[in-house]
């Protein structure tokens, strides 16, 4: 029997869960440690109805409502049903007569967001960031989907060995679905039955650096080495993903001998270290090989650019883009901060290619809002405090990567809405466009279009619930990253985000995270 306090329980879940209660008052302490009790006594409350549930829901089958669901043509009230790990239909009747509805009123009900292009570091570096904290900050931030670079692990994943070892540990770790890029080193370029044999191990693609890693067992590739792998990748119909810049030979240890004058705990120090024409002679040199190969490209295969800093190699790729399979993302860092704000010795905002002019910003912002990026990831890439030389604000010798994986969706949306009054209402528009940035480019490049990226039956059943005209808490608080050093710590940013739904199992709720790892690989070919 449930006693009177289970009962309250529920009720206050019931109204917690129709947005009554969250949207007036989640900010004062009493609910937020009412909503604790809640998701602590739910199993009391109720026996599991579905013992294979994972999930803070226990129930095989509920129904989300909302007045704002984005299907794949525009946004309207509507109802997603959810059976198991699937999307079974999704209907504008939200007249809902079931047992197990959680209506969500006017909060936005989305595709959950995959995030291509994410540093976890595991095995290896796990005191960096591990699957499971890196999985739970990204699902607390409406991320269902990681794909996981070959580096910072330790080794890198450039071997099938390499890959199984990853594969076995997210199966346990994940609290989202997890699937993996494979590194393309000068040992195995020109070796393509090793290309082959970690494409069979479900690696998404291949990932290469033209400039040093910083990790010595992932060395970067030349265009000689890049040249002997392209006719396998194109032939493998997956995605061959460049990190595109061509150093000139001493880097930042040039500057300092070149300039000793030069103030080291200054951003401008380090971002003369990396000028945009990096970028453009490495994304200049990938064109010249799609140009000199004339491999034919099975359906998949495109060269995409990774993180692109410099909104002047933009044209090339435009170019390009009539002759060639190219995509190209940015990162949400590059939307959000400018090197003219990076405050001295604030190291936590070094990474590379660097943040650069509050112009270049605004012109990767209108090459989002238009179309001319195809996706926004958020190059999640942290490291202990010590690394990033905190003590000395030394620029030159801190390492290179932003922690914020977590920040995604509400740093993207911020970026897309630039310029509208934070509490205007968000526009169909600028809603379809942000599911295209985070949700279904990055699942057609990850090979997952199909299953992923939209509402629609028969899909997983990955979603985020979340409020657009309401600033998310970026405190150090509610980071929940192994290491809290970050850009976008007290940075306003719009989006907050309620829930999250992993292949069916309620992961994240008002800000408090399953505490069991739920979510699956996800491998390409599978």
């Amino acid at each position: 029997m449930v006693d009177r306090t289970a009962l309250g329980m529920m009720v206050l879940l019931n109204a917690i869960a129709a947005g009554v209660l969250y949207q007036r008052f989640h900010d004062h302490p009493q609910v937020q440690m009412l909503e604790s009790r809640v998701l602590e006594l739910y199993h009391k409350v109720l026996p599991p109805k579905s013992p294979d549930r994972c999930g803070a829901l226990k129930w095989p089958s509920y129904v989300l409502i909302s007045e704002r669901v984005v299907f794949p043509d525009g946004v309207r009230p509507g109802a997603v049903y959810i059976e198991g790990s699937r999307i079974v239909a999704v209907s504008e009747n939200v007249s809902v007569d079931l047992p197990h509805v959680m209506n969500f009123r006017d909060a936005v009900i989305s595709p959950g967001v995959i995030d291509v292009h994410c540093h976890l570091n595991e095995p290896g570096r796990e005191e960096w960031e591990g699957i499971f904290n890196g999985t739970r900050a990204a699902a607390s931030g409406g991320v269902t989907t990681l794909v996981d670079m070959p580096l910072n692990s330790a080794p890198a994943t450039t071997t099938p060995q390499q890959l199984e070892a990853k594969k076995t540990r997210a199966t346990a770790k994940s609290f989202t679905h997890l699937g993996f890029w494979a590194g393309l080193v000068p040992a195995n370029a020109a070796n393509h039955s090793q290309l082959a044999a970690l494409q069979a191990g479900g690696a998404a693609g291949f990932k290469a650096f033209m400039c040093p890693s910083g990790i010595r067992d992932f060395p970067h590739v030349g265009e000689a080495e890049l040249a002997a792998a392209l006719p396998y990748i194109k032939r493998a119909g997956v995605p061959l993903f460049v990190h595109a810049e061509l150093v000139e030979e001493g880097g930042e240890e040039q500057q300092q001998k070149s300039d000793p004058a030069a103030d080291p705990t200054l951003y401008d120090t380090y971002l003369a270290t990396r000028p945009p024409s990096f970028e453009r002679s490495a994304v200049q040199l990938l064109v010249r090989l799609l140009d000199s190969d004339a491999t034919p490209a099975a359906p998949g295969f495109r060269l995409h650019i990774a993180h692109l800093g410099d909104a002047g190699a933009l044209e090339d790729i435009q170019a390009a883009r009539q002759r060639h399979p190219i995509t190209v993302e940015t990162c949400a860092h590059y939307l959000t901060f400018a090197s003219e704000d990076v405050p001295r010795g604030a190291t936590h905002f070094k990474c590379a290619p660097p943040l650069r002019g509050a112009a270049n910003r605004a012109a990767l912002r209108r090459a989002v809002a238009e179309g001319r990026i195809d996706l926004v990831s958020s190059d999640h890439s942290p490291a202990p405090p010590d690394m990033k030389a905190t003590e000395s604000g030394d620029f030159l010798t801190a390492w290179g990567g932003i922690s914020g994986g977590q920040y995604l969706l509400p740093a993207t949306w911020s970026a897309l809405r630039e310029g509208s009054p934070p509490t205007a209402a968000a526009s169909e528009s600028q809603l379809l466009r942000l599911t295209q940035l985070l949700s279904e480019a990055p699942a057609a490049l990850a090979g997952l279009a199909g299953r992923k990226g939209r509402l629609e039956a028969g899909f997983d059943a990955d979603i985020v619930v979340w409020e657009p005209e309401v600033r998310t808490n970026t405190s150090v608080a509610l980071n929940l990253h192994t290491h809290k050093l970050s850009p976008y710590t007290d940075a306003v940013l719009y989006g907050k985000v309620i829930a999250t739904v992993v292949g069916g199992e309620l992961t994240a709720l008002y800000g408090h995270t399953n505490p069991r790892p739920c979510g699956k690989l996800v491998l390409r070919g599978t």
